[in-house]
C-alpha cells in the first residue's frame, strides 16, 4: 500500500543567495580597493549579524520561547486513518519525526495484524497446539499484559477470541448467525487459560489446534504509546495521536492545559470513575490517552435483533448492548483494553474493582447508553 502524503501544509521559503553587485568608475584607480573595502565591511557586518541571531535563537530556544507551528499528517494503518497532529519548531523536523513514527506503526501492524497471514501474530497461531514459539519483545508485551487483564476480569477479556471474531464476521458476510455447533467448536478453542507465556525465554504456547489469537482491543493502544514514544525521541513532545477512537497524547499545545476531546454519545448524565454524574462533553487531556469501547457503529441486523462485533469470550457472539465505554488513563494500552473491558462489564462499580485490584494508572471512566438511559 503507497502511503499518503505527509502532509498539504507547507511553511513560508525563506530565499538567500542575493548577490551584491559592485560598479567600478574610471575615475580614478583607487575605486576597486574602495567597493573591494566595503565589501568586506558588508561581509563582516552580516557575519556579526548572523552570529547574533543564532545567538537570539538559541536563547530563546533554551528558555522555550522558539514559536511553534502546527502540522498534521495522515496515513492509512491498522485498517483505519491514522493522524498525526504536532507542534514543531519547523517543517523539515516534523516530517521527519511523522515519518519515524508511522514507520513504526507500520512496523507494529506487521506483528499484531490477524488480517496479514504472514504477521507474527499469524505465524504464531499456525503453530497452536504445537512447542512453545519465541516471539518478539513487543509481542510478548501485549500478550503478557492481555493475561494480566484476562485473569483480573475472570475472561471477560480475552486475546484468544480469534475463533468466536472469525465467525462474527462470517456472520457479518452471510447475514446469518452461525450455527450453534459451529459457536460451541469455537468457544472449545478460546480461554486466556489455553495460552502459556514464558517470560526467561519470551515463548507463547497455544495449547489447542486451532487456537487464534484476536488483539483488536488492545493492539492499537500500545501501538500508539510506541509511536508517540518516537515523535518525542526526535524532540517533538506537543503531539496528538489518532486512530480510529483510540487517542494518545503529549504535552499539550501551546498555551493551553490540555487536548480537547470530544466525549462519544456524552450526555447530561452518566457513569463516571469519578462518581460525577454530570458528565461533560468535552475534556482536557494531556500526557494520557483515550479509548472508546462500544457497538453503535459495527454490528449486524438479524431478525430484528442488533448483535455487537465485540463477542463475549465466554459465551459467543450477543446481542449489541448500545451502551458506549471511554476510559482515560496514562497510556493507550491500558485505556484500549479497559474500555472494552467497561463494555462487557456495563458497570462502573464492577470496573472500579478491576481497576483497583490491578493497580491501573485510570484516570476516569465513562459509560454512556446510546438510548440515553445510563444502564
Amino acid at each position: 500500500m503507497q502511503s499518503a502524503p505527509l502532509s498539504d501544509i507547507k511553511a513560508g521559503n525563506v530565499k538567500s543567495g542575493a548577490q551584491l553587485t559592485f560598479k567600478v568608475s574610471n575615475r580614478n584607480c583607487l575605486q576597486p580597493m574602495r567597493a573591494q573595502c566595503l565589501y568586506r565591511h558588508f561581509i563582516n557586518f552580516n557575519t556579526v549579524s548572523l552570529l547574533l541571531v543564532l545567538c537570539v535563537l538559541y536563547l530563546l530556544r533554551a528558555n522555550g520561547s522558539v514559536p511553534l507551528q502546527r502540522f498534521e499528517y495522515a496515513q492509512i494503518h491498522m485498517g483505519v486513518k491514522v493522524r498525526i497532529v504536532m507542534y514543531s519548531e519547523d517543517e523539515p523536523s516534523a516530517e521527519t519525526a511523522c515519518i519515524a513514527a508511522f514507520k513504526r506503526i507500520a512496523q507494529l501492524e506487521d506483528i499484531f495484524s490477524d488480517y496479514r497471514p504472514r504477521s507474527e501474530l499469524m505465524r504464531l497461531c499456525a503453530n497452536a497446539g504445537g512447542a512453545p514459539v519465541k516471539v518478539s519483545d513487543e509481542l510478548f508485551a501485549v500478550l503478557e499484559y492481555a493475561q494480566r487483564i484476562s485473569e483480573l476480569t475472570d475472561g471477560a477479556f480475552d486475546v484468544t477470541v480469534g475463533p468466536l471474531s472469525t465467525l462474527w464476521r462470517n456472520a457479518r458476510k452471510l447475514g446469518q448467525l452461525p450455527p450453534e455447533q459451529e459457536m460451541q467448536k469455537a468457544l472449545r478453542k478460546v480461554g486466556w487459560h489455553k495460552m502459556r507465556l514464558d517470560a526467561i525465554s519470551k515463548t507463547v504456547q497455544l495449547l489447542e489446534p486451532g487456537m487464534l489469537l484476536d488483539l483488536g482491543g488492545i493492539a492499537k493502544g500500545y501501538t500508539l504509546d510506541r509511536a508517540i514514544e518516537v515523535l518525542r525521541q526526535h524532540g517533538i513532545h506537543r503531539a496528538l495521536i489518532e486512530a480510529g477512537g483510540d487517542i494518545v497524547t503529549g504535552d499539550p499545545p501551546p498555551n493551553e492545559d490540555g487536548w480537547k476531546i470530544e466525549l462519544a454519545y456524552a450526555r447530561d448524565s452518566g457513569d463516571s470513575l469519578d462518581g460525577d454524574r454530570k458528565c461533560r462533553r468535552i475534556i482536557k487531556i494531556a500526557n494520557a490517552a483515550i479509548a472508546t469501547s462500544g457497538d453503535t457503529e459495527q454490528f449486524i441486523d438479524i431478525g430484528g435483533v442488533r448483535y455487537s462485533h465485540i463477542v463475549d469470550p465466554r459465551i459467543g457472539i450477543v446481542p449489541a448492548k448500545e451502551i458506549v465505554a471511554t476510559v482515560v488513563a496514562s497510556e493507550g494500552i491500558t485505556a484500549d483494553a479497559l474500555a472494552t473491558v467497561l463494555y462487557m462489564f456495563g458497570d462502573i462499580e464492577r470496573f472500579k474493582s478491576v481497576v483497583m485490584r490491578g493497580r491501573f494508572k485510570v484516570i476516569n471512566a465513562y459509560l454512556f447508553s446510546v438510548r440515553g438511559v445510563v444502564k
